[in-house]
């Protein structure tokens, strides 16, 4: 499930820039890594402690469901993969990803979205709409099954699922909301948001 084809010559350039703007990226602080969405380029900031433990207890909670919900296939939860959709000309860093491991034994610096069960997003305080608007655009026309954001701004979740073609380009069909506390539906598992806090939580 995609979206209309991008002209590749303007998808070029853009990798191209991100590919130029890595090495400085990595010496600014507060950087964080190189994005290309529906604006192009776009350079993300470092992300609050907050944001990295609930990350991290996502992660470590599908992790410890993916053993019965997909036996002997070495599917993984795992943060820090880059995916990338030439054909949409979309190149995201979803805080999380659910993947074959195998697919990390590959060669190569990105992952193709065919190959994803899942991504993860926590929103971040200076950017919401990143995650909100471009990210549940950007995903469905990736062609990615089920999206979880975390918005730790409001106390907040969202599951996104079965992505169809859309007026304006592919979308979720299914968008369902939670709120912290809840234990969240998320495809074949759930992820209990007990322990996330907010931001301004004293």
């Amino acid at each position: 499930m995609t979206a209309d084809a991008v002209d590749p010559r303007a998808y070029a350039r853009a990798r191209t820039i991100a590919e130029e703007l890595r090495p400085i990226v990595e010496r600014v602080p507060g950087a964080w890594a190189v994005e290309i969405g529906a604006a192009g380029v776009v350079v993300m900031m470092s992300l609050v402690k907050r944001h990295e433990a609930i990350t991290t207890r996502v992660v470590r909670q599908l992790n410890a469901q993916l053993v019965g919900t997909h036996p002997g296939q070495e599917i993984v939860a795992q943060s820090g993969a880059e995916v990338e959709h030439p054909a949409v000309g979309r190149m995201r860093r979803p805080d999380a990803v659910v993947v074959p491991l195998p697919v990390l034994d590959e060669p190569g610096a990105t992952v193709d979205p065919d190959d994803l069960l899942a991504v993860v997003e926590v929103v971040s305080e200076s950017n919401p709409d990143n995650d909100y608007v471009e990210k549940a655009a950007d995903y469905p026309a990736m062609g990615i099954p089920l999206y979880l954001l975390v918005d730790p701004r409001k106390g907040l979740v969202y599951t996104y699922a079965d992505p169809v073609p859309g007026s304006n380009g592919p979308r979720y069909a299914s968008v369902l909301p939670y709120v912290f506390g809840d234990r969240v539906p998320f495809g074949p598992w759930t992820v209990d948001t007990a322990d996330f806090k907010r931001y301004d939580d004293a």
